[in-house]
């Protein structure tokens, strides 16, 4: 059997890439290679630096998972939801892995993770039991800022409001008291950055 021409192979490299690209978990270069089974990276990256100058993809620089689609919109990127966050009295947090949420976003993976809300004690501000939400990962925010905090061994999203020293955990719904922690017991996970709502759960 002949050789593939060197535009088919590209092509096929081109869907490959697309796909993995929808499915928010772009490849690497050696990943093009195991999928494709070349013989070594370098050819995996011939191709893909030949769609970049053909412009089907772009490449943002010093990136292992660098090659998107042009245009201004990121391709979609992997965040782990590792578990639940109260919305209404303290509960304790949880972090075990669940699964991944597709985000858009210019911040890398690693600086997102995902918590499902439990409680109704932010609905004023559009977080309702069940949403999840994507956070991004800070120790430091600022009043008015919907945050995610560490109360001793318990977690809760609440709005943010500080007082000099004192730490005030807000919530959005009239039924629910604010939460008002020693300072040295209260550590900030990160930031609300958003709100996902699933209707179907099947």
């Amino acid at each position: 059997m002949g050789k593939t021409p060197p535009g088919q192979t590209r092509e096929r490299v081109f869907r490959h890439v697309r796909n993995r690209l929808a499915a928010g978990s772009p490849p690497t270069v050696r990943e093009v290679q195991q999928a494709f089974g070349f013989r070594s990276v370098q050819s995996a990256r011939e191709h893909l630096e030949a769609l970049v100058g053909e412009g089907r993809l772009a490449k943002d620089e010093g990136k292992a998972r660098g090659y998107r689609l042009p245009g201004g919109e990121p391709p979609p990127v992997r965040v782990p939801l590792v578990g639940r966050v109260a919305a209404g009295a303290l509960d304790a947090a949880i972090e075990d892995f669940d699964d991944y949420v597709p985000v858009r976003t210019h911040l890398d993976s690693a600086e997102l993770f995902g918590l499902r809300v439990h409680g109704e004690s932010m609905t004023g501000a559009g977080i309702l039991a069940g949403d999840v939400v994507i956070v991004r990962r800070q120790a430091t925010a600022r009043t008015g800022d919907i945050v995610v905090a560490l109360v001793g061994d318990e977690a809760t999203v609440k709005r943010l409001r500080l007082r000099g020293r004192r730490v005030e955990l807000l919530p959005e719904n009239p039924a629910y008291e604010p939460i008002v922690p020693d300072p040295a017991e209260v550590r900030l996970l990160g930031k609300v950055i958003e709100v996902r709502r699933f209707l179907e759960t099947s």
